[in-house]
């Protein structure tokens, strides 16, 4: 099983946290701010892209993921270290940001990274504990699959091919 660790923020209301679900159902571990020991967390602040080559590190050390609020994230990113990678364009299914690019819920960023290293079961396991989660996979399907397992050289020319 792929270890799944997320850095909650309290910044979110708790009903809606995406975080504390994927915790209550087994999926991830939520942690605190320097518990980071290894993996690969995510980040929009960074060029790098997830990638199948990040599937070992993965495997071995964990996913990390940050949950908080959008509008302190790049003060948030200056206090955490890693080896940081993000994903390529995405859209939105949340009923927070629907259809916004590369506004993700933590939820859906996470399942878009398993999705991406070959773990789409999961990825879709993921997204059923949610009502508009089934949304974000086929509203992302085409790129998701063509961002599947690939190189990050060849995820960075295919995500030019969907974005506006």
């Amino acid at each position: 099983m792929i270890k799944i660790f997320i850095i909650d923020l309290k910044q979110d209301d708790p009903k809606k946290c995406t975080a504390r679900r994927m915790e209550r159902f087994g999926f991830a571990t939520v942690t605190e701010i320097g518990k980071y020991n290894g993996g690969i967390v995510l980040s929009p602040y960074t060029e790098r892209i997830i990638s199948i080559s990040d599937r070992e590190e993965i495997l071995n050390k964990g996913l990390w993921a940050v949950d908080g609020s959008w509008k302190n994230g790049e003060k948030i990113f200056k206090n955490i270290y890693g080896k940081f990678r993000r994903l390529p364009y995405l859209i939105a299914g949340n009923n927070i940001n629907f259809g916004k690019p590369y506004m993700l819920s933590t939820a859906e960023a996470v399942s878009a990274s398993l999705y991406i290293i070959g773990y789409r079961e999961l990825a879709w396991d993921i997204m059923r504990l949610f009502s508009w989660g089934h949304t974000f996979l086929e509203m992302n399907r085409e790129p998701l699959e063509e961002y599947y397992v690939k190189s990050e050289e060849d995820i960075r020319k295919i995500e030019k091919l969907y974005m506006p």
